[in-house]
């Protein structure tokens, strides 16, 4: 397979571990997979829209210096000559970053974020910065498509990364995450994503949703290239206060062990409450039932504190987001969609009792949390990553007051994510099967803190039992 690789449909299919492996062996140069990657942008890009830039000629170079430095025996590890996208609300020197809005127009960054220069020094080409919503929480204009049907919607707000990834116009993504937005798109799209614990990614440079809750993270099509992107992106990082004092492990050690002797906890009253739908719970409870056949032992568990975590976490989202957007408001606020504006300005009718008490129902959260994996032994909780299967995008945009019950569809997507966001624990989404009607289903695994490692070999386990990661959605053409 890897002998004189020259096809570029065989090319852009590769995994990030095949990807560089073909690479050592002679088999092929990142310079050929770049070109490879920017043809299918090309072919995809009028269609998906996933990409808000793409830096053709500085891509080229990276992956020109990558070859040169490959030949030479300069290693710089698994993303080596690899090409690579970035969420538009990471700064790239040099390189436009308009975070989706009006208001950042023209703005170019003099310095990387902190994930920017990790990529860089782990050789990683970045082939472009993929679309978000206006600042992480508007709408997306124009709109981006998920490949696996143009008339659902793709996951947000990392929605370009989630669609170049599948689309085949990226190895590995870049996304953000501050309630749910690596792993929703993971799961409208057949990847996996992972949340890593609070601090373990440095998010420097990276514009803000709300600073407690933001997480930046990799997305991939396979468990082991999720692993080797974090590694290569995690570890300390003096420029951010909130930086764990962690220097990254190898996430991929003893990905290969199993799962035996895992204690696996689901709730069931809040995790497969009435909102999720039968295909949905089907697919999960079969990824439960794989991994009890495994040797995992499923534990039911109550948490009641879980009733509580959208009304602390959106209060100090709001509250956070009103606070960084101010400043710009007062001044660009034209600029802004009226939308997303409206959405960033509501925090500021909150008062400072609310978002203090918004405080200490997170702190009472974790603690619940600590004490539920410590009193029952449990290695992870498990999930369906959201409730449903991608909604219709005509369903999505409706007027609330023409909806049966008030919410969109897309409402319910923060009732299985939130909690981790909250909480700062690690989580994952990962392929967890189809709909009759093709659609990608993703199931979720939240872990202990600083245990990436662990649910990168849960996650592993369950993909060496299917072939939902070799699934590709309808090709699509420009």
């Amino acid at each position: 397979m890897l002998s004189g690789m020259t096809d570029s449909r065989a090319l852009i299919d590769l995994s990030i571990s095949e990807a560089a492996s073909a690479l050592r062996q002679g088999a092929t140069t990142s310079v050929a997979l770049t070109e490879a990657t920017l043809a299918r942008i090309r072919e995809t890009e009028p269609t998906l829209q996933a990409y808000a830039i793409v830096p053709v000629d500085l891509a080229l170079a990276a992956a020109a210096r990558a070859d040169r430095e490959i030949a030479t025996g300069r290693d710089r590890g698994p993303l080596h000559g690899i090409p690579i996208g970035v969420k538009d609300n990471c700064y790239s020197k040099g390189i436009l970053t308009e975070v989706g809005s009006k208001a950042l127009a023209g703005f170019v960054p003099d310095f990387d974020a902190t994930v920017v220069a990790k990529l860089y020094a782990a050789g990683a080409v970045l082939i472009g910065k993929t679309r978000c919503h206006e600042f992480s929480c508007g709408g997306s204009e124009p709109p981006t498509r998920t490949p696996w049907d143009l008339n659902r919607f793709p996951g947000g707000s990392s929605i370009g990364s989630g669609v170049a990834l599948t689309a085949r116009s990226a190895f590995g993504t870049i996304g953000t995450d501050t309630g749910g937005s690596i792993r929703i798109p993971a799961s409208i799209n057949n990847l996996v994503g992972m949340k890593a614990t609070y601090g373990r990614v440095s998010a420097y440079g990276v514009v803000p949703l709300a600073w407690s809750l933001d997480h930046v993270g990799p997305l991939t099509r396979r468990v082991r290239d999720n692993a080797l992107m974090l590694g290569a992106i995690a570890g300390h990082d003096p420029k951010d206060a909130n930086s764990a004092r962690l220097d990254a492990p190898d996430f991929s050690a003893g990905i290969e062990d199993g799962v035996r002797g895992m204690r696996i906890g689901i709730e069931r009253d809040y995790f497969l409450y009435p909102g999720v739908t039968d295909e949905v719970r089907a697919a999960t409870l079969s990824v439960i039932g794989e991994l009890a056949a495994m040797g995992a032992e499923i534990i039911e568990i109550s948490l009641p504190e879980l009733a509580t975590t959208r009304e602390a976490l959106m209060t100090i989202r709001m509250v956070e987001s009103a606070s960084y957007h101010r400043p710009r408001i007062r001044e660009k606020g034209h600029l802004y969609s009226p939308g997303t504006r409206a959405t960033l300005q509501m925090g500021e009718f909150l008062s400072g009792t609310q978002y203090l008490a918004a405080l200490r129902a997170r702190e009472r959260f974790r603690s619940a949390m600590q004490d539920l994996f410590r009193r029952e032994n449990l290695t992870a909780l498990i999930s369906p990553t959201i409730p449903v299967s991608a909604p219709l995008l005509t369903d999505v945009r409706k007027p609330r007051q023409d909806l049966d019950n008030g919410e969109t569809p897309t409402d319910g997507f923060i009732h299985h994510v939130y909690p981790a966001n909250l909480s700062g624990q690690p989580a994952i989404s990962a392929p967890g099967g189809f709909t009759p009607a093709g659609l990608p289903i993703g199931y979720q695994l939240t872990g202990r803190p600083f245990d990436e490692a662990t649910l990168y070999r849960i996650a592993h386990a369950y993909e060496q039992t299917q072939d939902w990661h070799e699934r590709q959605p309808p090709q699509v053409h420009g």
